[in-house]
């Protein structure tokens, strides 16, 4: 059985669209359940969670909603592992809409005993703001998001792959440490797409890749080893320039972007979006 777990702080607004895309999947083999992580909440995030309990049951889905006072996405996967039943478990975030055909190919993909680390084929909608379509145009072309699976949003792994690691520590960043739990011959990116969305605005683009970033210092501070596992190009100034000149309003986006990064310091857990 598929386990999807997810984790949800104050996310009335995406949650339904989130659950609706969900629960229309194709059938799963071997049967699926959703828990609902609900975490820290100010607002009618369970409430509305709950109300898909009839959809998830005439969709021969398991379903649960798990309503936390502590805030914290860490606590959240934790708590949700703790009550799924499936061997092999995804983590989606609340803001993403899965394309039906998804779930099912990564169950496929995550058959067997050897460990596995499986995703689907991110898409980010057209976002309002001029500087994030510019931005998101840009960053989609970088070497990460050409490397199988790059996990953010969704990731999944198998039996043999959970057992790679106990709780999620209290870390930033649990989608580059769990795929990088994993050798790039051991992931696994299914065609089937999911969307994405990303944040708009300049000011956001920037807290958000300040989080990336530190997120990624963090892993090379505790767990430096996991970095060799990252296979991904390099990008070279070469590189750079190339993509530069064939969408120079995407790199202004995209270097304003980073050179605003270098103007403050991460505070914590900032949305994806």
């Amino acid at each position: 059985m598929l386990s999807v777990i997810l984790p949800a702080s104050n996310e009335e607004a995406w949650i339904g669209p989130c659950l609706s895309a969900l629960l229309a999947s194709d059938t799963v083999p071997g049967g699926a359940e959703v828990i609902v992580v609900a975490n820290g909440c100010r607002d009618a995030t369970a409430e509305v969670a709950r109300g898909f309990a009839d959809r998830a049951e005439a969709a021969g889905w398991r379903f649960r909603v798990l309503d936390l006072a502590q805030g914290g996405k860490m606590p959240a996967l934790n708590a949700g592992d703790a009550a799924a039943a499936g061997d092999m478990r995804a983590y989606l975030d609340a803001d993403v809409t899965v394309s039906p055909a998804l779930m099912a190919q990564i169950a496929a993909a995550l058959t067997g005993d050897a460990p596995r680390y499986a995703g689907g084929t991110p898409v980010i909608p057209r976002p309002r703001n001029p500087i994030s379509r510019a931005y998101a145009r840009f960053w989609q072309r970088l070497p990460f998001n050409l490397s199988p699976a790059p996990g953010y949003g969704l990731f999944a792994v198998n039996a043999a792959g959970r057992a790679r690691w106990g709780m999620f520590p209290g870390i930033i960043s649990d989608d580059t440490w769990v795929r990088l739990q994993f050798e790039a011959r051991e992931r696994v990116q299914v065609p089937a797409p999911y969307d994405w969305p990303m944040i708009e605005g300049l000011g956001a683009l920037v807290r958000v890749r300040r989080r990336q970033n530190a997120g990624v210092a963090e892993i090379a501070a505790r767990w430096p080893a996991l970095l060799t596992r990252e296979a991904k190009p390099p990008l070279t100034a070469a590189k750079l320039m190339r993509l530069g000149l064939a969408d120079p309003a995407g790199f202004i986006a995209y270097a304003a972007v980073i050179a605003g990064t270098k103007l403050g310091r991460a505070k914590g857990w900032t949305r994806g979006r």
